[in-house]
């Protein structure tokens, strides 16, 4: 079920009614039910999987809390983390190893075919098991207690509204949590619906459906276009402005499933963490990171940057740490080498802003105009970075790139291109940038109502009136 159709709507409408008429205990098992439904409804042949991960790391977080620190604890650990990697191992990655694996044999004189598994990989995959890794490495660390059931731990990880493309969340107390709670912990007392919790699910599903279905799907058509397979009659202005698409388009579209999510859960009287904070605003790649994918970049920092080291042993570790971090992050988007040249490519931009922009680009106090020509320049490296996410193949990185160098001629594709993307983005621009200004992105709910009502019947006209051709997944389902 697609968060842009009616089928989802219609089970939503059945599920909230009915969980608000229960109690504590049976509204768990209730969303449990639900939740594993609408995950079976993808595929039910991934629902082992996601019950297999659930059990392991549930009764390895007891084991764990009741065992000494020590070898034996870090034994416990290391099953959990084994297991979770090989589960993605084996559905995301065993294929794309096992043919580099040949051609690298092949390439020394030792040809071999190695075989691949011709399997689907089960949606959410990278999300469910980071989650659950995450609730075992806390209880190893000392930062959460393990969970008083079954039924709250499961509901931890299945909980529909972030499922399958995230935010990432922790079990305990975390400082980037909305209230100070993990989610399990919120799953664990009975929710109320408090007063705000309607007007602010509503903002944010508004939001979300206009980023996903009004700039993320009507954009996609002309990105997928720009990068179609075998396409060598572009000009380097329709290679830029596709890019640009591509940025705006997976931005709308990852950002919009994450802000439905926290309608949803707020609707249901659960915290999901902030996501994402306007990261086209970013002024370096630094502060990109604290703004793209936040439940990712924080996990990645807490659980992989600090334990290698992060930056506690030296310069030169440091950037080590930082390169391996970022390698695989983009190693867990996908099974390409585009994505981990994307990785590498972000780990180099933060080694290069420690390196230079940290000690000889101050940030702090900046007037508009030292601020707008860091955001652009920002913007224009992550774009690049964007130009390796979306490409199929380095073959096709190096082809828009060469194009861009030397071929500058406008064309109808280019003025449609931009045209579209001042009609469809430049709005939510402004109106982040509005936002961001304030230091509160939901600074519309302390608007007028008269405001409100006028920015509301904007989504809603533009939703009416603009909808896509075809409608598309949600780009991170993928991963």
């Amino acid at each position: 079920m697609l968060f842009n159709s009616w089928t989802f709507w219609i089970f939503f409408a059945v599920v909230l009614p009915i969980y608000w008429l229960l109690p504590h205990r049976p509204q768990t098992i209730f969303l449990l039910i639900a939740s594993y439904f609408f995950y079976a409804w993808w595929d039910w042949r991934f629902l082992p999987i996601i019950a297999i991960s659930t059990l392991m790391d549930y009764t390895l977080g007891h084991v764990i809390y009741s065992t000494p620190i020590g070898s034996q604890r870090k034994f416990y650990v290391c099953i959990s983390v084994i297991v979770n990697l090989a589960l993605l191992g084996v559905f995301k990655y065993y294929n794309f190893f096992s043919r580099e694996f040949s051609v690298l044999l092949t390439a020394i004189g030792i040809p071999v075919s190695l075989p691949v598994l011709n399997v689907i990989l089960p949606v959410g995959i990278s999300f469910y098991t980071f989650q659950s890794m995450s609730y075992v490495l806390d209880i190893a660390r000392g930062v959460t207690k393990p969970a008083k059931n079954l039924w709250n731990f499961a509901l931890y990880v299945a909980f529909f509204p972030h499922l399958v493309a995230g935010p990432i969340m922790r079990s305990g107390t975390k400082e980037h949590d909305p209230l100070g709670r993990g989610l399990l912990k919120q799953l664990e007392v009975p929710r109320i619906f408090r007063s705000n919790d309607f007007q602010e699910g509503l903002y944010h599903i508004l939001l979300g459906l206009f980023k996903k279905i009004v700039i993320g799907d009507n954009l996609a058509s002309l990105v997928n276009y720009t990068f179609s397979s075998g396409r060598n009659d572009l000009t380097g202005l329709e290679c830029l402005v596709g890019i640009y698409a591509f940025a705006w388009q997976i931005y709308a579209d990852f950002s919009g499933y994450s802000s439905i999510a926290q309608g949803l859960a707020k609707w249901m009287g659960v915290d999901l963490m902030l996501n994402f904070r306007t990261p086209y605003l970013a002024i370096n790649p630094s502060d990109f990171w604290r703004r793209w994918h936040i439940s990712l970049s924080t996990w990645l920092r807490d659980y992989l940057y600090i334990p290698l080291g992060g930056s506690r042993q030296g310069e030169a570790q440091t950037y080590q740490n930082l390169l391996t971090t970022m390698i695989i992050g983009g190693l867990w988007h996908g099974a390409n080498w585009t994505f981990l040249l994307w990785g590498a490519f972000h780990g180099f931009l933060l080694c290069a802003y420690r390196l230079v922009g940290a000690r000889k680009m101050p940030h702090t106090n900046l007037g508009f105009l030292s601020k707008m020509w860091r955001v652009v320049l920002t913007f224009h490296l992550i774009c690049f970075g964007w130009l390796l996410f979306r490409a199929e193949n380095m073959t096709q990185v190096m082809l828009f790139v060469k194009l861009i160098a030397t071929n500058h001629t406008i064309t109808p594709l280019v003025i449609s291109i931009l045209w579209l993307m001042v009609f469809y983005v430049l709005p939510l621009f402004i109106y982040e940038w509005w936002a961001d200004s304030r230091n509160n992105l939901i600074v519309l709910l302390t608007e007028h109502w008269g405001f409100r009502s006028v920015v509301y019947s904007y989504f809603i006209i533009m939703l009416i009136l603009f909808p896509p051709a075809t409608a598309h997944e949600f780009i991170y389902f993928q991963f």
